[in-house]
């Protein structure tokens, strides 16, 4: 999704009576002028009047059918920072949801680079933003991804900088809350800044594979609609869709950089009523067409940890071309593209976010009050929260969640603290493994534990990922060192 290019506030109130006839549009108008006037005389560093940028992120939710409350946010995310404008006044005008929203953003302040106790501080204001009302967030990414589309009016260095913070805080956050197309967005507009050489080289690379293709998409695309038709298949949308430049980045780096090994280049996209006619879908496209041996996925069944879920196959087309086919319903589209902020489209007003999707933020806030002091300590967090997820079971097929490249030790600790100090062995899919065994999706695990272990062995800490094993480790490995000191003590110690 792009940028509007010359927004308007009439362009603005167009876009939002489409989704959201029933809105107030009287409010969004109000906290335009109001922004307007507050941010009168000012200009960004491209010249053009400050109001343009919290108008364009406004903009930018709008496209996303984002509830009208927080786009009314998102135009007045800027004036207690920058004017003489106080919250109070907000509130007075707009009453407190709104006046709460902005002073969540406002919270977090302009970021300012003034070394790592500065850089760290913001990042701990955001992620007790985010835990108190998730909705900061999304305002926070709009304001971001305009930002970086105007980059290039800033210095060199502060562009790396603020393309590098995107890049390895705001899209892995974006990731976790399941917000896939403002994850794109993120990703790919710091792409360019933060290694401009490999964009280049990875966006000649997918244009050289797409080029001349259409209209054999396009033909595919036909060929499906017909096929899922005469099957008596209703279909909301088909459409072809080709993969974003980093994430092609990424997958070329775990490919050897083979792009004959990428599948998903070009990806055709279903979009069905109901969970049935995702299966149906299925199955007759592996009737038209011969699938790829293991290339079958079932999000459905078994989701991603952020929530995503769809049937993925990819198959020998027409001419053997190799092409992938993602099959999903409506709803399961909307929470794939917009994750939580699904949960605040217009048509779903009033819906409440669940608590699980957000109990690793509670988790991230809490735990950040004691470990997120200096950059090691932020590295260890980007490990243990913002990383690709996993999903694991125990032998009873309780769900774990857990980083990638965690461990059967991380294992171990993530059920209780003595299960990982007296871990001794572990069954992995029913078969004996190792203790730093890097666990996979959907494995399921099994510890096996010796309750006269005394303790955990300090090389666990070479290979553990999570911040709970090294915790737990490190600290039992202390309280052995401290009562072997102590009996050393008592043993020089004269007898009465």
């Amino acid at each position: 999704m792009e940028i509007t290019k010359n927004p308007t506030i009439k362009g603005l109130l167009e876009k939002i009576k489409k989704y959201a006839p029933n809105a107030d549009l009287d409010v969004i108008r109000l906290a335009y002028d109001f922004a307007a006037e507050a941010h009168q005389g000012q200009t960004r560093k491209s010249g053009e009047p400050y109001i343009i940028h919290p108008l364009s992120a406004a903009h930018y939710l709008a496209d996303s059918k984002i509830d009208p409350t927080i786009i009314a946010a998102t135009l007045l995310h800027d004036v207690p920072e920058d004017t003489t404008v106080t919250l109070e006044d907000i509130q007075k005008n707009f009453g407190s949801e709104i006046a709460g929203l902005v002073r969540g953003i406002t919270k977090l302040g302009k970021l300012k680079y003034r070394g790592v106790e500065r850089y760290i501080e913001n990042l701990r204001k955001m992620f007790i933003a985010m835990a108190e009302d998730v909705r900061v967030m999304i305002m926070k990414f709009a304001d971001r991804i305009h930002n970086l589309n105007t980059l290039e009016h800033l210095p060199p260095q502060k562009r790396y900088r603020i393309a590098l913070e995107s890049l390895e805080i705001y899209a892995p956050i974006a990731n976790r809350l399941g917000m896939d197309d403002m994850k794109g967005e993120l990703e790919d507009l710091s792409f360019q800044y933060v290694y401009p050489k490999e964009y280049q080289r990875v966006k000649a690379i997918r244009d050289e594979k797409l080029a001349g293709k259409e209209s054999y998409f396009e033909k595919i695309i036909g060929k499906t609609k017909n096929q899922l038709q005469q099957a008596g298949v209703k279909t909301v949308n088909v459409y072809g869709r080709s993969k974003r430049l980093y994430s092609l980045y990424q997958k070329l780096i775990r490919k050897d950089n083979e792009i004959t090994n990428v599948y998903d280049t070009f990806a055709i996209r279903i979009i069905v009523p109901t969970v049935a006619d995702c299966y149906a879908s299925l199955g007759i496209l592996h009737t038209l067409w011969k699938p790829l041996k293991g290339r079958i996925k079932d999000y459905i069944s078994q989701p991603k940890p952020n929530g995503y879920q769809s049937l993925h196959t990819t198959v020998f087309s027409e001419g053997g071309e190799i092409v992938e086919f993602q099959i999903r319903t409506q709803k399961m589209h909307d929470e794939a593209e917009y994750g939580v902020a699904a949960h605040w489209h217009y048509d779903e007003f009033g819906s409440r976010l669940p608590k699980r999707e957000i109990k690793w933020a509670k988790e991230l806030a809490e735990i950040q009050k004691d470990i997120l002091n200096k950059l090691s300590d932020l590295e260890e967090m980007k490990v243990d929260f913002l990383q690709t997820r996993i999903f694991v079971f125990t032998p009873k097929g309780d769900v774990i969640d857990l980083p990638e490249g965690a461990t059967a030790v991380d294992f171990a600790y993530h059920i209780h603290s003595d299960v990982g100090d007296k871990c001794t062995g572990v069954m992995i899919n029913d078969k004996m493994g190792k203790l730093d065994s890097e666990l996979k999706n959907g494995d399921v695990v099994e510890v096996i534990t010796d309750k006269n272990r005394k303790g955990p062995s300090q090389d666990w800490l070479q290979f553990v990922k999570t911040h709970t094993a090294k915790t737990q480790i490190k600290s039992n490995i202390k309280e052995q060192n401290n009562s072997t000191i102590s009996k050393l003590l008592k043993a020089m110690l004269p007898r009465k």
